[in-house]
């Protein structure tokens, strides 16, 4: 049994992936305060939540796994910090007053961005910290697409090890790329398909494909253009319709449409069975795209990244004992 902890739980990619490698998992506590984000965990897991904020939560776990908002890290808001991206510090105070129970094992999280130069002074104190406590980081960019998901989605994840042993990222294992096909919908499948074709003058102006390598090379310092995907999709976001974006994809008769929230989900390593839970928490209109179900996946860590970190925790020896020596079960908390 693995009892898990989720803090900035989101919609729950760590429990999604840990139900996918088999173990059997006990939540003992989810901190997430966005009421959509535990509406959609709740619908997936038999779990009745309600939101929290971090900043007053207290318990003590064996191992922790956070993610924090990663928007004001992205490229994008460099800029525009609203403090978000100091969230991360605030695991720093649960571990310290948590005393002898501190964590052994702590992971976490965020978009690339939070190695560039003017957010790294938040990522170097935090690593600071984590060592005054008596840990061990290893960090690294991953991407998506070499856990077999066609998405150029990367992330760094920290790992932190109480004691002087380092996580080895290099024992965390590749999957080749997987097609497209298995995530793509085929157009006679999607449900009032007119909703998802691209007609805004905005995003067709900027569509690869309609444009001449002149006018792409002219306008390259002003803006980005849509890719069409074929074999892999650019990074999975809050919504697929603005620039940039992870692409669109050509119909049969030659027009342009969005991914389906159905292929988002997908592309984040969720199954259809997922999705479907999420159909009937929200319903979607009929002429409308649904941009809750769009946010939910794309704040989302893909499912696969964690089930490749979780296995190597699971199997190296870090000077932790996750195996209870009384019932021989696996005692994990993240």
């Amino acid at each position: 049994m693995i009892k898990l902890l989720s803090l900035f739980g989101g919609i729950g990619a760590d429990i999604k992936a840990l139900k996918n490698l088999r173990i059997k998992v006990k939540t003992i506590d989810y901190v997430e305060w966005k009421d959509n984000r535990v509406k959609a965990y709740n619908a997936m897991n038999p779990f009745r939540y309600t939101p929290q904020d971090i900043r007053g939560w207290n318990l003590k776990p064996d191992i922790l796994v956070h993610g924090s908002p990663c928007q004001d890290n992205s490229a994008a808001n460099l800029n525009d910090d609203k403090g978000r991206s100091k969230l991360m510090l605030e695991t720093i105070r649960i571990i310290r007053e948590m005393g002898e129970w501190r964590p052994r094992v702590v992971i976490w999280e965020n978009v690339r961005g939070a190695l560039f130069k003017k957010k790294r002074p938040i990522f170097n104190e935090y690593l600071r910290d984590m060592e005054s406590l008596g840990y061990t980081n290893s960090y690294q960019v991953s991407n998506a697409m070499d856990r077999g998901i066609p998405q150029t989605r990367e992330r760094v994840f920290c790992i932190s090890i109480l004691g002087n042993k380092a996580f080895d990222f290099n024992k965390v294992k590749k999957k080749p790329l997987r097609s497209m096909s298995d995530f793509k919908q085929h157009d006679n499948e999607i449900e009032n398909i007119e909703k998802y074709v691209v007609n805004a003058p905005s995003m067709l102006r900027r569509l690869e494909d309609l444009a001449s390598s002149e006018e792409i090379e002219r306008n390259k310092t002003k803006f980005r253009y849509v890719k069409t995907i074929t074999d892999v999709c650019n990074t999975i976001t809050e919504r697929p319709d603005r620039c940039p974006s992870a692409g669109v994809f050509k119909m049969a008769d030659g027009r342009y449409r969005y991914p389906t929230e159905r292929e988002w989900w997908r592309l984040m390593g969720f199954d259809d069975e997922d999705f479907d839970l999420m159909l009937k928490e929200f319903p979607q209109k009929e002429n409308c795209r649904s941009a809750t179900l769009y946010a939910l996946a794309g704040n989302s860590i893909v499912v696969q990244e964690l089930e490749a970190i979780f296995e190597v925790i699971l199997n190296e020896d870090y000077g932790t004992d996750f195996v209870s020596k009384s019932t021989g079960q696996l005692q994990l908390i993240c």
